[in-house]
């Protein structure tokens, strides 16, 4: 393997660090505030790592096609250890299972629509500027 992609996968790896504990920190911080039982915390990880994506993926894209690096760090790594999506769709059984299938349904809707939104609105504001 060639130096270049082993700091590619490096970069990787430190950005998926970053935002797993990033994700840990915020998931614990909602939960400790909320005792409901949709998976809140799970969900506006989603939903504001939805926003970054789209923020970011336009930023590279359109904005600042710059070093591959950045955005590998960022949105591969960051962005891949922060959101949740494994986590998502065992909450969405759970809920559905333990409490009723219609929180679950409203779990998976919400989530896609917000999510949705948040990308749009994060790529929006990007290109706005």
């Amino acid at each position: 393997m060639e130096r270049f992609e082993l700091d590619k996968y490096l970069v990787v790896l430190l950005g998926g660090g970053a935002g797993a504990v990033a994700r840990y920190a915020a998931g614990v911080a909602v939960m400790t505030r909320y005792s409901g039982r949709f998976p809140l915390g799970t969900f506006l990880i989603n939903v504001s790592g939805s926003f970054f994506i789209g923020l970011l993926m336009t930023l590279f894209s359109e904005r600042m096609p710059g070093h591959a690096n950045w955005r590998l760090f960022l949105v591969t790594g960051v962005l891949g250890g922060y959101t949740t999506f494994s986590s998502f769709e065992y909450e969405t059984y759970v809920a559905g299972r333990t409490a009723t299938p219609l929180l679950g349904l409203l779990y998976v809707v919400s989530s896609v629509v917000f999510g949705y939104l948040a990308v749009w609105l994060g790529a929006w504001l990007m290109l706005k500027r």
